[in-house]
């Protein structure tokens, strides 16, 4: 059995139509301009270490 595309009526458009390195050339762009700006976040040795112990967890219910 052939597995085959079926093409779509939706168009891809925007982000998706873009190929992997013009996004990633994009997202460059709004890093660099949020730390420009001095609203980009760093993380300290602290929080990346706190997030990484984090990492695997499920949310406690309410």
């Amino acid at each position: 059995m052939a597995i085959t595309k079926k093409k779509s009526k939706i168009s891809r458009r925007g982000f998706a139509s873009m190929s992997a390195e013009k996004r990633r050339k994009i997202a460059s762009k709004g890093g660099k301009a949020a730390h420009e700006k001095g609203t980009a976040h760093e993380f300290t040795v602290e929080e990346a270490r706190k997030a990484g112990r984090k990492g695997g967890r499920k949310r406690k219910k309410r």
